[in-house]
C-alpha cells in the first residue's frame, strides 16, 4: 500500500482499476472504483446490504477520503445496486482471478487446489420465477483464499464450468480435487492438459466406472494401507485408506486419461455410544505413494473454509440481491473481504476481525495492505 497523488493505494486500486465502467457517460456522477472499494471497505466492516454500505460511507467519509476521491460525496444504495446490476462479471471474475494471485504468501505453491460449487439461496426470484445463482469456486489449501469463482445457470453445469474456471487459473503441477459431478472424463483430460493432477470422487453418476472400482476393491490386495485417527469436538473418527494400482481395473473403449490408482476410504466416526461408517472411493492421476489421506480430508477446506464462512460469517444465502448480475458480482465482494481477513493471522474469529475492522481504522488500512 502506497500514497499516489495524497492518496493510499492498494492492489485493489490497481487491479480494479482495469475493470471498464458500464454506465452511461452522463450517468457517471460516482467513480466506479470509489464505489468497488468502499463496498470492500464496508464488507470488511461489517455491512451486508447496499443500504449499510451508504451508511458506513456516510459515517465514515473524512477516513474514506484518504483512499477514495469521493468526487460527489457517497454513493446512494440505489447507485451501488445499480452498478452493481450492469458489471460486466465474467470481466470481473478474470480481474479477481489476477488479484487473488498477488494474495498468495511468497513461496507458498498451491499444491492442493479444491473445485466445488455452491448456491447463493438468496439470489432466488420467485416473482420472476428465476432460480438463485449456483458459483463454482477454486479453494487454494496452502493458501488459505478463494482463487476463483465461476458462474453455472444449475448444478448440472458444473461439468461445462469447471473446464472455463480451469483456463482463468493456473493450475499447473497442482493437485486438483472435484466431488463427483466433476468426475468426466472431459475434466480429467483437461486437468492432464494443464498440466496438473486430480483426484477425482467416484460415485453413482459414474456407474460403469463405480462397478470397476468396487471390483478392484474387493478382489485385489491394495498396494498401500494406511490409518489415521484424530480426536476432537467430542468425537473420534478414523480414517482408513487403502491405495490400488490402476491396472487391476479393466479399461472400457473410453480410458480414464493418466489414470494410475484407485483410493478406498473407510471413514469411522464415534460420538458418545453411537458409531458410523462411510466408504468413499476416488480415482487419481498420482502415483501410489502419495498421502491421499492428507489430500483427500484437505478438499473439505472449500466446505469448512469457503462455503460454511460465506454463510455464517457474511450471511450470504439470506441475502436478497437479484437485479440483473447483481448476486455474481456482489459474490466477488464478499470473497475479496474474505481473502483479506484469511491473509491476516491474527488469532481473533472471522466474525471479530470484521467488528475490529469497522472499529479500528489502523487495523483496517492493514488489512487492505494484503
Amino acid at each position: 500500500m502506497y500514497p499516489i497523488h495524497n492518496k493510499i493505494m492498494t492492489t485493489l486500486h490497481q487491479t480494479f482499476s482495469k475493470l471498464r465502467d458500464p454506465r452511461i457517460n452522463r450517468h457517471k456522477k460516482h467513480l466506479l472504483l470509489d464505489i468497488l472499494v468502499l463496498s470492500i471497505l464496508a464488507v470488511l466492516s461489517g455491512a451486508e446490504s447496499y443500504d449499510s454500505i451508504e451508511l458506513y460511507g456516510n459515517t465514515n467519509i473524512e477516513f474514506l477520503k484518504k483512499i477514495l476521491k469521493l468526487p460527489h460525496g457517497i454513493p446512494s444504495h440505489d447507485t451501488i445496486n445499480r452498478v452493481f446490476s450492469l458489471l460486466n462479471p465474467k470481466k470481473f471474475e478474470k480481474l479477481f482471478i489476477e488479484w487473488s494471485e498477488t494474495q498468495k504468501t511468497a513461496g507458498v505453491f498451491d499444491k492442493v487446489i479444491a473445485i466445488d460449487g455452491k448456491t447463493v439461496r438468496g439470489s432466488k426470484d420467485s416473482f420472476h420465477s428465476t432460480s438463485p445463482i449456483h458459483l463454482v469456486h477454486a479453494w487454494s489449501v496452502e493458501n488459505n483464499i478463494c482463487l476463483g469463482q465461476l458462474k453455472t445457470a444449475t448444478k448440472s453445469n458444473e461439468i461445462t464450468a469447471i473446464p472455463e474456471l480451469l483456463d482463468l487459473l493456473d493450475v499447473k503441477g497442482s493437485i486438483i480435487t472435484i466431488d463427483a459431478m466433476g468426475t468426466q472424463r472431459a475434466i480429467a483430460e483437461k486437468i492432464i492438459d494443464c498440466g496438473a493432477d486430480y483426484i477425482l470422487s467416484v460415485k453413482d453418476n459414474q456407474k460403469y466406472l463405480r462397478e470397476q472400482v468396487e471390483a478392484v476393491c474387493s478382489r485385489c490386495k491394495p498396494v498401500s494401507d494406511s490409518t489415521e485417527v484424530t480426536k476432537g469436538h467430542g468425537r473420534i473418527e478414523t480414517r482408513r485408506c487403502e491405495v490400488f494400482a490402476k491396472n487391476y481395473m479393466i479399461d472400457d473403449e473410453k480410458p480414464w486419461k493418466a489414470l494410475q490408482t484407485i483410493i478406498k476410504i473407510t471413514s469411522t466416526r464415534e460420538i458418545a455410544a453411537k458409531v458410523t461408517t462411510e466408504v468413499r472411493l476416488y480415482i487419481s492421476s498420482l502415483d501410489t505413494l502419495q498421502p491421499f489421506n492428507q489430500y483427500i480430508r484437505e478438499h473439505w477446506g472449500v466446505e469448512n473454509s469457503l462455503h460454511w464462512t460465506l454463510d455464517m460469517v457474511f450471511r450470504e444465502d439470506e441475502q436478497r440481491k437479484r437485479t440483473k448480475h447483481a448476486a455474481e458480482n456482489f459474490a466477488l465482494i464478499r470473497k475479496i473481504a474474505l481473502n483479506l481477513l484469511k491473509k491476516d493471522k491474527g488469532k481473533e474469529s472471522l466474525v471479530s476481525k470484521r467488528l475490529k475492522a469497522g472499529w479500528n481504522k489502523e487495523y483496517l488500512l492493514n488489512l487492505m495492505q494484503f
